[in-house]
């Protein structure tokens, strides 16, 4: 005998047990326990069904769903204690219930495998938590409505490659989150699409001889439907290789977001400053307020992506149907969900929380060239093409950056030695607010866009 005694359901086909360290490295209870809500819930749908289509008697199908309900009730008032010797959650709960309701407990199992069960669990449990996401995502994009409404004259320099580019609203940059979490939303609503599917009744791989009702255990649990191929219910994987994904594209979202917000908070720029609540000090410099809630999500945002890449490995070349390899599919998934879940919420309230220093953010759009385009574009109006308009202009701004100075410091005698197109209006286009205030075309930083795009969100928020 092994130095394992311990009796496994499975266990009459084997001479020998596991080895205790081999046995740990095998089981799955020590992660698969976050299932043990949704286990039971699957259980019970199942023995309703076996009870309902005479598998198996009603008073021994009444008899098994009253034990699971009273292990359910200890489970939620946290007095279930797990072993390690039963491998898994499936096994655990089987054997609590045994404990409980004697032999009968083991008619639960009539028509089902594992491999079913385990599937079963992780729909429920995705199906759970992606309306948990896409309910805190609301409120995320609510918040960044309300601070896009409250900032939409509020000026800063719109950015690419990290230079000043032009002029734009804070508002307009703000409202270009809201739509990265609003497609992201869209996505986690799509993925509920393929995790609110049923494979209970697939049984191993090849369905049952038993004559089971696969739409009514679908009905009870609350699924869409069940799987119409046992191979592809015991094996797909796929609903929660959409949800990492989509947790990763999520927290690609964020993690550019807190870069911007880890820069705006830093002494260069001081567009924003950040709450104390979200904010650390330093073990040996006492002037430091870090923006570590920021850093973190941005750094997390790797650990969500190895989540991914993890389970697409395991994926990549595993034969129909079921292989133990499967049971790497769930880690992956708890700490994406439960990382994307908090960083949501600190990212909402970093941003409810922080102050914007909003004239700091407007002088910085003044003592730079981020109003060229304003000239190009006077120039352009006025008959010039704009390719020529494009180099008289930046002959210009090399010649103002050899003198030090900046474009609404030329003289207007200046400017008409250039071009006798330029009149003394160009002082008004070169101003910030006018560059933001003209630009009227659709989905453009100008004011009355961006209350444009605020209006349709607020009705887009409330329509969901």
């Amino acid at each position: 005998m092994s130095n394992n005694e311990n009796h496994k359901l499975w266990g009459g086909r084997f001479e020998a047990g596991l080895e205790k360290w081999v046995e740990e490295f095998g089981a799955s209870i020590s992660f698969d326990q976050k299932m043990a809500t949704f286990d039971i819930k699957g259980s019970i749908a199942h023995v309703t069904m076996l009870g309902e289509t005479g598998i198996i008697q009603p008073d021994e199908a009444s008899q098994i769903k009253q034990g699971l309900e009273e292990l359910l009730a200890e489970y939620e008032a946290g007095h279930l204690h797990f072993d390690v010797s039963n491998e898994d959650i499936h096994m655990n709960i089987e054997s609590l219930l045994t404990e409980k309701i004697g032999p009968v407990a083991g008619k639960l199992h009539t028509a089902r495998s594992r491999n079913d069960q385990v599937a079963t669990d992780m729909h429920l449990y995705l199906k759970a938590q992606l309306s948990v996401v896409i309910g805190k995502l609301a409120p995320l994009r609510e918040t960044l409505v309300d601070l896009a409404e409250e900032h939409v004259h509020t000026i800063m320099p719109g950015y690419t490659h990290l230079q000043h580019a032009q002029p734009i609203s804070f508002g307009h940059h703000l409202m270009a989150y809201y739509n990265m979490f609003t497609r992201d939303s869209e996505r986690f609503a799509f993925n509920m699409k393929h995790a609110d599917l049923s494979p209970l009744g697939a049984a191993a791989l090849a369905g049952t001889t038993f004559p089971i009702d696969r739409d009514r255990t679908a009905e009870l649990m609350g699924f869409e439907k069940p799987y119409s191929n046992s191979l592809d219910a015991v094996s797909d994987r796929d609903f929660i290789l959409e949800f990492l994904s989509n947790s990763a594209m999520l927290m690609m979202h964020m993690s550019r977001m807190c870069e911007e917000i880890v820069s705006w908070c830093s002494n260069e720029y001081q567009f924003i400053t950040l709450s104390d609540t979200f904010s650390t000090g330093s073990s040996i410099m006492p002037q430091k307020k870090n923006p570590d809630m920021a850093e973190l999500i941005r750094g997390k945002s790797g650990r969500v992506y190895g989540d991914l890449f993890g389970l697409l490995t395991v994926m990549k070349s595993l034969p129909l149907a079921y292989n133990k390899d499967l049971q790497e599919d769930k880690e992956g998934m708890f700490d994406a969900a439960e990382t994307i879940t908090v960083a949501i919420d600190i990212l909402a309230g970093m941003l409810k929380t922080m102050t914007v220093n909003e004239e700091h953010m407007a002088h910085s759009t003044e003592k730079d060239f981020s109003n060229a385009t304003e000239l190009a574009d006077y120039l352009a109006k006025k008959g010039l093409p704009f390719r020529q308009a494009h180099e008289i202009v930046g002959h210009l701004v090399l010649e103002c950056t050899k003198k030090g100075c900046y474009l609404q410091d030329v003289p207007l005698e200046r400017y008409q030695e250039i071009s006798d197109l330029i009149e003394a209006d160009i002082y008004d286009t070169l101003k910030s607010h006018t560059a933001v205030e003209r630009r009227h075309s659709l989905g453009s930083t100008g004011f009355d866009q961006v209350e444009w795009q605020i209006k349709t969100a607020k009705e887009q928020l409330k329509a969901e």
